[in-house]
């Protein structure tokens, strides 16, 4: 264990405490995922008195977030009435189903920055297109549809119509971890090709029937719904320990090459330098500066970088080595922990491939209070 004290040491003493950017933790794609219920109501925007036609509706939504600004959802709302619209024939409890995938903006990071956690009160805009299908038979010119004198469509039974939604969401974020929110979020839904049938007039002697709409895409407001739902989130935890995006320090490239300076400066230094750290408490073995060989790693990696192939190369074949993995403070305990380890393990699988006998590879998590993205091989 002295030589691992050694070799934490020499750790240590190879970097810096200094001032950084802040920037994201560097996610994967199983990261930042979050699944929602919500429910309301829905009624038609025009020839319609909204208060007495309601449809309720209720739906799930799942969502990943990229940044803490853009994401993207897929939700799906199944709608329990055929409320206002008057020519479907349904014999289930489900009149209808919309699934959407939108976009998603968060405003308030988007124009006041994300501070590392998210506010208490957030407003996200979400945008795109979906697809309606109606569980109801096939009608054709049903006189009975008229009301405060509209007359529907024909086409009105089609069973799917693409649709597109835009919707503002006012979140509340709470918990621990703000891992939890609830949100009010009225939007505006159109349902594209064509609806709803046109006023009858005197002129319309012999009841022909014609949407207002054609059945290309349009943004007609007769043929919209205008919706207001109440919804809870859960966010999933991520693999850095937290229910929402993290800051770190940034490292840039400028920095790595002062690491290096510094990891050629500890190797010209004298050994006496190193062993004064350790505490005198039994003898130990000399260890020299030049038996230790410094891998670096990027922030949150583990990976081999040409440059830390071409450093393990020097060590040559047959040798024993012990090797310990670290990792900068960012991150909880646990993630620290593996990383550090699957640092360790990194290099000893790259150098058991090369012929040298690794006599044991440990990982240590954070050692000191500075960015230590290091794994350090002792040859001896």
């Amino acid at each position: 264990m002295k030589k691992l004290v050694l070799l934490f040491a020499a750790a240590v003493m190879t970097v810096s405490a200094s001032a950084a950017e802040k920037g994201l933790a560097q996610s994967k794609f199983t990261d930042n995922w979050y699944i929602g219920v919500q429910g309301g109501l829905a009624t038609k925007t025009t020839h319609n008195k909204w208060f007495k036609n309601l449809n309720p509706n209720a739906g799930l939504r799942i969502g990943k977030l990229f940044t803490p600004v853009f994401g993207v959802a897929i939700e799906g709302n199944a709608y329990f009435s055929n409320k206002p619209y008057r020519g479907l024939i349904n014999g289930t409890v489900v009149r209808a189903v919309n699934t959407n995938v939108l976009g998603t903006v968060n405003l308030a990071n988007l124009f006041g920055g994300y501070q590392g956690t998210p506010r208490a009160f957030e407003v996200t805009a979400l945008y795109g297109f979906g697809w309606l299908h109606t569980f109801g038979t096939q009608v054709d010119k049903v006189e009975a549809g008229v009301d405060d004198g509209v007359i529907y469509s024909e086409r009105l039974g089609r069973r799917n119509r693409m649709t597109s939604k835009a919707a503002l969401d006012f979140a509340f974020n709470f918990g621990s971890d703000k891992q939890f929110q609830i949100f009010i979020e009225p939007s505006m839904n159109w349902i594209f090709g064509g609806v709803y049938g046109k006023k009858l007039s005197a002129a319309d002697t012999d009841l022909n029937y014609y949407t207002i709409s054609s059945d290309q895409p349009s943004y007609n407001i007769n043929n919209s719904f205008f919706q207001l739902n109440a919804g809870f989130v859960y966010k999933f935890n991520n693999s850095y320990g937290s229910h929402n995006f993290k800051l770190v320090d940034l490292r840039d490239q400028a920095e790595i090459d002062a690491l290096n300076a510094q990891i050629n400066e500890l190797r010209n230094r004298k050994p006496e330098v190193i062993e004064k750290i350790v505490e005198k408490e039994a003898p130990v073995q000399q260890i020299k500066v030049e038996d230790l060989v410094f891998v670096t790693f990027a922030q949150g990696k583990s990976e081999l970088t040409s440059d830390a192939k071409a450093a393990l190369d020097n060590v040559k074949e047959g040798a024993h080595v012990q090797i310990v993995g670290t990792a900068s403070p960012e991150g909880s305990k646990e993630l620290n922990d593996r990383l550090s380890q699957a640092r360790a393990d990194v290099v000893a699988d790259y150098l058991k491939n090369r012929g040298v006998n690794v006599d044991e590879a440990v990982g240590k998590g954070v050692q000191g209070t500075t960015s230590n993205r290091l794994a350090i091989v002792y040859v001896k």
